[in-house]
């Protein structure tokens, strides 16, 4: 056999590509998963802006309080039942992190009182919008005990909140 056969041969044996077992695929996106860390586990004032980013990736949305605090909220939406907001102080350090979607914060929306500016801030990003010929509707996906649902809250065309109600999976509206 000529010697440039054999060497095009081995080239061409040695450039073919097995498929991957699926459980090696499987077992690298586990340890993917595993290495992201989970928004509750950072410490207010030891962990810094560039640390979250690098942990938790790129944030749903940014904006500042008033007194200038920078806030970086995660959204799991529209399907996830979980959306945390990280406050950071003035030095970039994490002041507090919150998990927006709960009983409490739902009880912080008041019917005529609750602007849809203030739900923003307390609820993270609706997951869902709905206009009406009287308003809008903003909801949530949520997780209430152990159920799936939607947080809802009716705004007025005048912005404030008119009624909020959670509907939950496999109960009446």
């Amino acid at each position: 056999m000529p010697a440039t056969l054999f060497t095009k041969q081995l080239i061409t044996r040695q450039t073919r590509t097995m498929p991957l077992p699926k459980t090696l695929i499987l077992c690298v996106v586990a340890a993917t998963l595993a290495a992201c860390a989970a928004p509750g586990s950072f410490a207010p004032g030891k962990n810094t802006m560039t640390q979250v980013r690098a942990q938790v990736g790129t944030p749903t949305d940014i904006r500042f309080a008033p007194n200038g605090a920078e806030l970086w909220e995660y959204a799991t939406g529209p399907s996830g039942t979980e959306t945390y907001l990280f406050r950071f102080a003035r030095d970039g350090r994490v002041e507090a992190v919150t998990q927006l979607l709960t009983e409490e914060q739902f009880g912080k929306i008041v019917p005529g009182q609750t602007t849809k500016d203030t739900a923003r801030d307390l609820l993270g990003r609706p997951s869902n919008t709905l206009f009406t010929q009287d308003g809008v509707s903003w909801s949530w996906h949520v997780r209430v005990g152990n159920r799936d649902g939607q947080f809802v809250v009716e705004f007025g065309p005048d912005g404030v909140a008119r009624n909020k109600k959670v509907n939950l999976e496999g109960s009446p509206s």
